[in-house]
């Protein structure tokens, strides 16, 4: 079995050289580290990541908590990670809480008992002061900013108001937002914040409408939407919390014989990939998921290096215009 001597004899390197290449430490020359891994190929050299983590403390890996990964949003996010995380030699553990808090506390621990770099959080039913991380950092990825944490998200209110302002400037005078879960805090919740404020000042007609949790985990709104349009057969603007949900929308309303832009405008909200795949393609607000997900993995990296970063982040978004807000 090839040991780090070995590498280093074939690479014309320095035993030392090898170990900052695997570790990512130190200015190392592209050159030099293209002949390190080249080397490592070769001999078929694997570094022993339990002995690394025990002798630095920590791994070269993130733990990423998911609530869903087959979500289209997380799932975007999840390969953004991924590929952020492998520009910085990071490599991640992807965990699936599936909104259970027993399930999420123990990823905690176990990401914790393998010393990894950071943790990334994106699913939120452990209480904030039950979770005890020492000192990895964890960053709080579209959840309610704590102290002592780091936290990113995207600004949901400005959003929220894109969205409803988009609406209004179509013409719409009765408007229904498809909101959160039903009793559960949360940031995406400024959405429906804003969305109340610019209806108000514009003085027009408005309804919201929350769903409960096993509607969210099972991601299958379309009796909820189905029964919501019958309900409010009057409305002729919609603005979902997701694209998922407006996805549905645009299937309930295919059924229902209701035109789109015609009869109803949409507007939908993250900007993932369903939301170009329907038809009509959905307008949309823009969440930066790339961009989240790339400072999620630095302040990590900073932190692990003991940077100084920025605690709390709220990103820019944009709205999108396509097919379903306006006419042909």
């Amino acid at each position: 079995m090839a040991t780090i001597v070995d590498v280093a004899r074939l690479a014309g390197v320095t035993p030392t050289t090898v170990s900052r290449v695997i570790n990512n430490r130190g200015y190392i020359s592209e050159k030099t580290k293209k002949r390190v891994h080249e080397a490592m190929d070769e001999l078929g050299y694997q570094p022993n990541e339990i002995a690394r983590s025990l002798t630095k403390q920590k791994s070269n890996t993130i733990g990423v908590i998911v609530p869903h990964i087959s979500h289209p949003y997380f799932a975007k996010l999840i390969s953004n990670l991924e590929n952020e995380a492998s520009k910085k030699d990071y490599k991640i553990i992807l965990c699936n809480s599936k909104e259970k808090a027993e399930k999420e506390k123990q990823y905690l621990d176990m990401c914790k008992s393998n010393r990894v770099a950071g943790i990334i959080l994106c699913s939120g039913n452990v209480e904030s002061n039950k979770i005890n991380a020492g000192d990895t950092p964890i960053v709080l990825l579209e959840k309610n900013f704590e102290d002592g944490m780091l936290g990113i998200q995207c600004d949901n209110y400005q959003g929220g108001k894109l969205a409803t302002e988009h609406l209004i400037e179509c013409g719409c005078k009765k408007v229904l937002h498809f909101s959160g879960v039903i009793d559960e805090d949360m940031p995406a919740d400024n959405r429906e914040k804003a969305f109340i404020d610019i209806c108000n000042e514009c003085k027009v007609k408005h309804f919201v409408k929350k769903y409960d949790i096993n509607t969210y985990n099972e991601m299958n709104y379309y009796e909820y939407i189905k029964s919501t349009l019958i309900e409010l057969s009057e409305i002729d603007g919609i603005f979902a919390s997701s694209d998922l949900i407006a996805a549905q929308v645009i299937q309930v309303c295919n059924e229902i014989k209701i035109r789109i832009p015609e009869d109803i405008k949409l507007v939908g909200f993250d900007d993932v990939d369903i939301s170009q795949l329907t038809t009509p393609r959905i307008t949309t607000v823009h969440q930066p998921i790339k961009e989240m997900a790339r400072l999620s993995i630095e302040l990590i990296d900073a932190k692990y290096n003991n940077i100084e970063v920025n605690e709390k982040t709220i990103l820019p978004i944009k709205l999108i215009i396509r097919e379903s807000t306006v006419n042909k």
